[in-house]
């Protein structure tokens, strides 16, 4: 049986690696253009996304796939592949659009959309993949790049991020590789199969490595969805990397992380809630720690990085139950996060670029800001609002009763009221930067006025944002 070769189903991951090496390429051909590869990655990017849509435009809930041979598919895209793919793709294309007006050597400018565009690649590829091969290329390929992005800004504490960030990765490569090759011995097959994880699970001794094996691909993932006790360099990178660049670490590096979750759990629905309560574990303390550290912090960007943190106890929350439904839930719970998380970084780097970045490193620099920027100022509140669950940003409010359903119809009710405490320990973070914003004004000397492009990001974010607060079922519902 010859493979097949679906081009419209590999067409999400193909545009943006196939542009990346076009990228380069027209630098050579052109090199003057400089800031327009912003604009050209951002056209790849929506061009990927257009064509992740199909399958969730879908209402038969088929899923596509393609690389077959022998009744074997290598990849293959459901509602909830598709979703996250559609998540990292409109995530990398607002980045682009907001690195666009900054200025930088426009020798780097073809080189950093190169670097998100394969970081988005990666990323999207994670999303179909079947296999350990594909699986553990997939998300270094969507990590690696983000680091030389991180350095490229060639400051002192930039190459100290970048350092502790590959160390990070490095150190979750290693990890991974050993959960792989205990899956294999496990199940005898370097495919994610559900009929091999099954049948693993009815051998003791199987049984065991299998649990093991998750135990490791799990740790792994924790350290690049920033999940605590494996979270130390997320406050650290992001706060140190350029805005745009802090954007992708804490949207479309986590949408691949989710995705490989995904991968793994939707094989293993038949493990105990013993070997599971690690998860619920992991994230309750997730939460504690980026709550608790966020109230205390003092710069803006660390505090989204410690946001980042908690945010993250609550995406992995629903794999607590290991359910064939944890994955649309997990993935239903971080589309909300990423647009929440763009309209953040869209609203910071505008006023870094107007104002200067020193000035808005710091939360007491958005005091007045209401008053000095209405539509900013609200696009931050209500981005506040969503990551605390509050009205009216009832998008928020609704992904926390999603994540929270599989625990309370498993009856995990000490996780459920813990995940509670540490909902309301995240108002009271959220609303420590609201009341500075609501605080007494401080007006920087003579600032520049907001880019149109800028400005054009945070309205569109904001939009899709109350859309998703209005009509939470139809946002939503793209994941199946």
């Amino acid at each position: 049986m010859n493979p097949t070769f679906g081009w419209l189903t590999l067409a999400p991951v193909l545009i943006p690696a196939v542009g990346a090496i076009g990228i380069l390429l027209l630098d050579a051909l052109l090199p003057t253009l400089g800031r327009v590869h912003w604009m050209l990655g951002a056209l790849l990017l929506a061009a990927g996304a257009a064509t992740a849509t199909p399958v969730l435009l879908d209402t038969a809930h088929r899923s596509r796939a393609t690389l077959c041979t022998e009744g074997t598919c290598w990849y293959a895209v459901d509602h909830v592949g598709a979703g996250l793919q559609l998540v990292a793709l409109l995530a990398s294309m607002c980045v682009a659009l907001l690195a666009y007006p900054i200025r930088i050597p426009h020798e780097r400018a073809p080189i950093q959309v190169a670097l998100l565009l394969t970081s988005a690649a990666g990323a999207v590829a994670v999303a179909g993949a079947h296999d350990l091969g594909s699986f553990l290329v997939a998300l270094e390929v969507s990590t690696l790049p983000t680091i030389a992005l991180v350095v490229l800004r060639a400051r002192h504490a930039a190459i100290d991020a970048g350092l502790t960030l590959l160390t990070t990765s490095l150190v979750s490569f290693a990890v991974l590789a050993m959960g792989a090759g205990l899956w294999f011995a496990a199940t005898g097959t370097a495919r994610l199969e559900a009929h091999a994880a099954l049948q693993a699970g009815d051998n003791p001794d199987l049984r065991r490595i299998l649990v093991l094996s998750v135990g490791f691909i799990v740790a792994g993932l924790a350290f690049k969805l920033s999940l605590a006790p494996f979270h130390l360099w997320t406050p650290e990178t992001i706060g140190a990397s350029s805005v745009p660049v802090g954007a992708l670490l804490a949207t479309t590096s986590k949408v691949a992380a989710v995705a490989a979750l995904v991968a793994v759990f939707r094989t293993v629905t038949d493990l105990s809630s013993a070997s599971m309560a690690s998860v619920g574990v992991v994230a309750v303390l997730s939460m504690t720690v980026g709550n608790v550290m966020a109230l205390r912090e003092r710069g803006a960007l660390r505090f989204l990085g410690w946001s980042t943190v908690a945010q993250a106890g609550w995406i992995v929350l629903p794999f607590t139950t290991a359910t064939a439904d944890s994955g649309r839930r997990s993935a239903q719970y971080l589309a909300v996060y990423a647009l929440a998380t763009i309209v953040a970084f869209s609203v910071i780097t505008a006023l870094a670029h107007a104002e200067g970045r020193q000035h808005v490193t710091r939360l007491a620099s958005y005091g007045g800001l209401l008053r000095r920027h209405p539509l900013l100022g609200g696009a931050l509140l209500l981005s506040l609002l969503t990551f605390a669950g509050l009205p009216p940003a009832l998008a928020g409010l609704t992904a926390k009763i999603v994540a929270l359903q599989p625990i309370t119809t498993g009856h995990l009710w000490v996780l459920a009221v813990l995940a509670a405490a540490n909902a309301m320990l995240g108002v009271a973070a959220y609303l420590r930067w609201v009341r500075i914003m609501l605080g007494a004004s401080i007006d920087p000397e003579e600032p520049d006025p907001v880019h149109p492009v800028h400005l054009f990001v945070v309205g569109a974010s904001v939009l899709a944002l109350l859309v998703c607060s209005v009509l939470p079922q139809a946002a939503l519902g793209l994941f199946g």
